[in-house]
């Protein structure tokens, strides 16, 4: 950090670079915890959560509670209904966001939004992610043929009529193709519960 720049004028740049700082993100920059409990006294940031702050004026994402969270929790993967909803691929709106993280990972709080948090095994964590940045912050989410397939695997969670949905969805806009949802079906172990949803919806074509 430049000697003429102060801490409010380098805690501020940050913040229009990334749009949500982490408040170790602030202090490995060199500027103190002190210094961004006045900025949020003076109006000048937002406090988000805990460790969070972001400009009050930043432009929201649609999906500004999954930059939070990926945030908070950089291993962590948007998954099931969660997953399915980004897609686009359902018409549920989940009154929490589901969260994949390892069997030992620690689990994050729910002082920013609500969170339902599923344990996956590290194989299967690490399994078909695409990240997609939102506001700046690099979003893990999994892919549409695992999503399906994590439906059906956790059914009894989320529901056995989202993952119909869901799989339907994806075929009718050709999202992800019979063989694709196939191979992610047996990758988590739920082929000979999904394979009958699947050949009787593409048994036309």
């Amino acid at each position: 950090m430049k000697s003429n720049r102060t801490q409010r004028e380098c805690a501020l740049e940050m913040l229009r670079d990334g749009s949500i700082i982490r408040l170790r993100e602030f202090r490995a920059a060199g500027i103190t915890a002190a210094t961004i409990s006045r900025m949020r006294e003076n109006g000048d940031v937002l406090h988000l959560g805990r460790g969070l702050y972001q400009l009050h004026d930043a432009p929201l994402d649609a999906n500004h509670s999954l930059a939070e969270i990926a945030k908070r929790t950089p291993r962590g993967v948007i998954c099931l209904t969660s997953a399915l909803m980004f897609h686009d691929l359902t018409d549920q709106v989940p009154r929490a966001i589901w969260l994949a993280i390892g069997r030992n990972d620690w689990s994050p709080t729910e002082d920013i939004v609500p969170l339902r948090v599923v344990r996956f095994t590290d194989e299967l964590l690490k399994d078909d992610v695409e990240t997609f940045m939102i506001e700046g912050v690099a979003v893990k989410v999994f892919g549409v043929a695992k999503t399906i397939a994590d439906c059906f695997r956790h059914r009894r969670v989320v529901g056995q009529t989202v993952a119909l949905e869901g799989l339907q969805e994806t075929l009718r806009h050709r999202r992800a193709t019979p063989a694709e949802i196939e191979n992610a079906a047996a990758r988590g172990g739920v082929s000979t519960i999904m394979r009958p949803y699947l050949e009787a919806l593409t048994a036309n074509g």
